[in-house]
């Protein structure tokens, strides 16, 4: 039941007549219990109306309609459902048309014909068997994806996490060559995660030194490769796919970008070649502002982003820069303003806010070197 008090709290902070009361009241209502309230991270007590009240009653009265409007209009916010229909249509929608498009280059036939004849679609599922999926961390839901594709997917073809030790290795090189024989290996690795904004963590090099999930998955599988020998289940020159759930366009040009670098700068690496793919891609015009990094000039993407835009400047805490200043500055930050790698995005994910969304809706600070920050989604941080 939605709480009247909050509502009524709310109209008073808002200043609201009851006409404009009557019509709000509405939409917060049908926003909260459809989406809001689900967020895993509200506090025992306070779901999304009275988080609303205590973070509006932060800005200063003249600019509290201009922080609503902003909730109101803008903000994206991607609920439990919808993650889980993105994680629901990854096969399907993803590895299903990759491996049609294999199975017709090796049997010369159109990618639309693969279903046609016996002879396709056991070629089909041979390749299916051949892809391992890894977890890179907690949110890539491997356990949703296993219930998805229960009787699709072989238990021993999906692992939850990225660290693999070589008991593991050996069983599920054990487990394939039972399958489809002592010469079978995994041709294709699924590394999947649920977000990513920036694309700059994945991969990258600073000062000349390989950093980042890819070159981590990259190490260990060459490590494992030396120690195993033919009991290794990855096949020479394998494909890897990098798979996101949700992800930005920006992330998505970055990590081309990237992997590029990494082709070219990773020592014998063990793949032949890296593809990127995501369930759910946001536009560029998501994004708040496009920010210049030498003159920290705001330019609105949309007209209507200029205030908002002006908020995130004002009420900004420079203490959040100081507490993550080693990985801001790896991003090429001077400050957190528009959040990390100046994504500013009015974006909510509901297990967690990402630190690529505007601070404004997420920073808790005590206000040390500028405006004390009131989170209305708090995050949890796990950079400290």
């Amino acid at each position: 039941m939605i709480n009247t008090l909050a509502l009524n709290l709310l109209a008073d902070v808002m200043k609201w007549d009851n006409e404009v009361a009557t019509e709000e009241y509405a939409w917060l209502r049908l926003i909260s219990s459809m989406k809001y309230d689900g967020y895993s991270d509200f506090r025992a007590g306070v779901r999304f109306l009275e988080s609303l009240v205590s973070w509006l009653r932060h800005f200063a009265e003249a600019d509290r309609s201009t922080a609503y409007r902003f909730i109101k209009t803008r903000l994206v916010y991607i609920s439990t459902l919808e993650m889980q229909r993105v994680i629901e249509t990854f096969i399907p929608e993803t590895v299903t048309p990759y491996l049609r498009g294999a199975v017709g280059e090796e049997l010369r036939v159109k990618p639309y014909e693969v279903w046609k004849t016996t002879e396709a679609a056991t070629a089909f599922r041979r390749h299916l068997r051949r892809c391992l999926f890894v977890g890179l961390s907690d949110g890539s839901r491997i356990d949703v994806l296993r219930r998805a594709n229960a009787g699709r997917l072989s238990p021993e073809q999906v692992v939850p996490m990225m660290n693999v030790d070589d008991d593991k290795w050996k069983s599920l090189a054990d487990d394939l060559k039972k399958e489809l024989g002592e010469n079978a290996r995994f041709n294709d690795v699924y590394l999947i995660d649920d977000f990513t904004a920036s694309g700059t963590t994945f991969i990258r090099f600073p000062e000349g030194k390989p950093k980042g999930k890819l070159y981590k998955f990259e190490k260990m599988v060459q490590d494992a490769k030396e120690r195993l020998k033919g009991d290794f289940p990855l096949a020479d020159n394998y494909t890897i796919h990098i798979h996101h759930y949700v992800s930005t366009t920006q992330a998505h040009d970055a990590l081309v970008d990237r992997v590029c670098e990494a082709n070219q700068k990773l020592e014998k690496k063990s793949f032949a070649r890296a593809l990127i793919t995501e369930g759910m891609l946001l536009p560029n015009d998501l994004k708040l502002a496009t920010v210049d990094k030498t003159s920290r000039v705001a330019t609105p993407t949309r007209g209507s982003d200029g205030p908002v835009v002006d908020l995130c400047a004002r009420y900004y805490d420079h203490d959040l820069y100081v507490r993550l200043e080693k990985h801001c500055k790896e991003a090429g930050q001077i400050d957190m303003k528009y959040g990390y790698a100046d994504c500013a995005l009015p974006l909510i994910l509901e297990h967690n806010t990402p630190n690529n969304a505007v601070p404004i809706l997420w920073a808790e600070t005590e206000g040390k070197l500028g405006e004390p920050m009131h989170a209305l989604y708090f995050r949890r941080d796990r950079h400290g």
